[in-house]
């Protein structure tokens, strides 16, 4: 027999956007079911990186005392090219609350959401639950009034004025509902690891580095570790492993010689590696009658300057206030797809500018030979000689929410670099 709940929102997806909104909507008295497929929140390679904006954004929502000692600050991003810096940011220099991006591993963030949002008796939180069809009216033509999903115990069907997909950058539901959309390939996917720190590097600053036709970010992990990602070409995972182990040590090495000993004693077989396949989804309505998409299911974006949890929370925040109104007015069909419009309509812009700085940036990182990379030096230094210009850059990736105000000083923290 299939179990049954009803609500009058269910979200699919218990990542950072979906656990964001329903903590929100239940804050408003909104009755929330979360369907998470996962059993834990424990998430490998997940993104980790929380742009100031979200920071911002956590502090107001209550939840960044609760993650105190979780995270890491960065203070500096740092671009090197052909063994040269050409690009230093210092975020002190930024004028907002909030100036520093952290890097907080997602179970701390998805264990405070989800314990946030259950001192609230209208939401409940199902993991272990995979969405496997959508309820409609009139068949598969009408309003969307639900989800189907499978448990461990059995099938379940949750019955909800409102569905919100935010199952991720493959999102089922938004194949389910039909809504057309575009999924643009990059040149290039990125192999994911994780290698103890080094004790040479400070563990506040970003670190780009750029070899040719290669790069790696290399993003200090709270609390002792570095992420590390390297470029591949699209589709090119196979001729890597064709080539052994040795070549990615050996990519390292020309990228991190600081990291040669460490991925040797810890990457010793290619499932210490995840690799991402890098593409953008451009989705032209975010919403139908019943459902509204968000996070990467309404707007896929690549790693570069950590843009997803950032766009995740923002599009949390921004639609829920939505969604309340509509149901505090009634909550018909009619209404609710008002709510996702505006939502779509509020928040495009700034999706917009995001994927373009970060395809500029795909461009740059991409470009080989001698007269490419030194065109691509010769710019970096060029923003990196004028403050202005550098704030100009990096504000549009960073600061599109806080406006300029008095640094938080208590929220600043000064660390020394983790140790392994």
């Amino acid at each position: 027999m299939t179990a049954e709940l009803t609500a009058q929102v269910c979200v699919v997806g218990g990542g950072p956007a979906g656990l964001t909104l329903a903590m929100e909507l239940a804050k408003r008295s909104v009755s929330v079911v979360v369907l998470e497929q996962s059993g834990h929140f424990n998430r490998s390679f997940r993104g980790e990186s929380v742009s100031p904006d979200s920071v911002w954004l956590l502090d107001r929502l209550g939840l960044l005392d609760r993650l105190d000692g979780a995270y890491a600050q960065m203070h500096h991003m740092e671009i090197t090219d052909g063994g040269g810096t050409v690009l230093r940011a210092d975020f002190s220099d930024f004028a907002y609350p909030h100036p520093y991006p952290v890097e907080l591993p997602q179970p701390a963030l998805l264990t405070a959401l989800a314990e946030a949002a259950g001192e609230h008796p209208g939401f409940t939180l199902r993991q272990s639950a995979t969405a496997v069809g959508l309820l409609r009216e009139d068949g598969d033509s009408g309003p969307v009034t639900g989800v189907r999903a499978r448990t461990p115990e059995g099938e379940i069907t949750v019955r909800a004025r409102l569905t919100v997909a935010a199952d991720g950058r493959f999102s089922k539901i938004r194949e389910m509902s039909g809504l057309p959309y575009e999924k643009l390939p990059l040149d290039r996917d990125v192999i994911w690891l994780r290698l103890p720190f080094p004790a040479e590097w400070d563990g506040n600053t970003y670190r780009i580095r750029i070899r040719g036709g290669e790069h790696g970010l290399f993003i200090p992990t709270h609390p002792d570790s570095v992420r590390v990602g390297l470029n591949i070409p699209k589709g090119g995972l196979r001729e890597l492993r064709a080539q052994g182990l040795s070549a990615l040590h050996e990519r390292i090495d020309r990228l991190a010689p600081e990291l040669s000993g460490a991925v040797r004693e810890t990457v010793t077989s290619w499932s210490d590696t995840s690799m991402l396949d890098i593409f953008t989804t451009v989705v032209p309505d975010w919403s139908m009658p019943g459902l509204v998409l968000i996070g990467d299911a309404a707007h896929t974006l690549t790693p570069i300057l950590g843009q997803g949890v950032n766009h995740a929370v923002i599009d949390a925040v921004t639609l829920a206030p939505l969604v309340g109104t509509a149901l505090s007015g009634g909550g018909d069909t009619a209404e609710l797809l008002r709510a996702g419009q505006e939502f779509q309509r509020v928040r495009e812009e700034s999706v917009r500018l995001s994927r373009a700085l970060q395809l500029r940036q795909e461009r740059l990182f991409a470009l080989d030979g001698r007269w490419g990379g030194a065109f691509r030096r010769a710019l970096y230094r060029v923003v990196n000689s004028s403050h202005t210009l550098q704030r100009r850059v990096l504000a549009r990736a960073y600061f599109q929410v806080q406006r300029p105000g008095p640094v938080v000083a208590r929220k600043v923290v000064h660390q020394s670099a983790p140790r392994a």
